[in-house]
């Protein structure tokens, strides 16, 4: 598998305060096997960097041991670990596919909090995806803010207009977006759908956060034969009947 790295920089958002370093690594989507569910997906990392031994270090620590210890019983939570000094607070937050038991999802909570201990050495900010969960944290408050960057996206390759499945997927994703709740999955026929936002949305910015997505999906995939759609707080996927078979959605569909 080939892996790239591209430098982006955003002045639009708190969330975004400072360049990461986006990781992408091009693999098969949504699949509900342990494997999978642990696959990378893509992570980002903070420029500035803390010093070892800090105050900030300390409670970034206990920041990742709480994400990793509330995995076991929660699918969704967030955490403030407050400093001596407005410089050594830490912001950070965990979130599991609606659909993964919560022995699943302890499990790839610990397994990213590690992945992104080492992707983001001694970065002040990480982020990390993979296929069944996601975890992030940063010294700048990301809490409760609205956030519709694309953060990743993967298209498929193209098969072709052909009406019949492209109305099938068009109709998914109306589903999904029409549809309520925080964690959203469809299909018809030979296409599958699903949708989720992170849990610190509200309805509202949620629905806001999936229009977004999927219209941002549409226009950049076209006709391909599945689709990834990452925005910073959302994100959206696709597959049809021309995918790979590992292709699938976390309902087994």
């Amino acid at each position: 598998m080939a892996t790239t790295k591209t430098k982006t920089t955003s002045t639009t958002s708190l969330l975004l305060l400072f360049s990461f370093i986006i990781v992408f690594l091009s693999i098969p989507s949504f699949s509900s096997s342990s494997s999978s569910t642990d696959s990378f997906v893509f992570g980002g990392c903070a420029q500035q960097k803390y010093t070892p031994s800090s105050a900030y270090e300390s409670n970034l620590n206990s920041l990742l041991t709480s994400l990793v210890n509330s995995a076991t019983y929660s699918s969704y939570n967030n955490f403030t670990i407050m400093g001596s000094s407005p410089q050594d607070v830490v912001y950070g937050l965990y979130q599991c596919c609606g659909d993964l038991s919560m022995p699943d999802c302890a499990t790839c909570v610990a397994r990213a909090v590690t992945q992104v201990g080492g992707l983001c050495y001694q970065a002040c900010g990480g982020a990390l995806q993979l296929q069944g969960c996601y975890v992030k944290y940063d010294n700048a408050t990301f809490l409760g803010v609205e956030d519709k960057t694309v953060v990743f996206k993967k298209c498929g390759p193209s098969v072709g207009y052909e009406p019949d499945a492209m109305g099938r997927r068009d109709a998914v994703l109306q589903g999904l977006m029409t549809a309520s709740g925080p964690y959203r999955v469809g299909g018809a026929g030979d296409v599958q759908g699903l949708a989720q936002c992170v849990g610190d949305l509200s309805a509202g910015e949620c629905q806001d956060c999936l229009v977004q997505a999927i219209g941002r999906l549409k226009s950049d995939c076209g006709t391909a034969d599945y689709g990834d759609m990452f925005l910073g707080k959302c994100y959206v996927r696709y597959s049809t009947g021309k995918a790979p078979n590992s292709y699938k959605d976390h309902s087994g569909k």
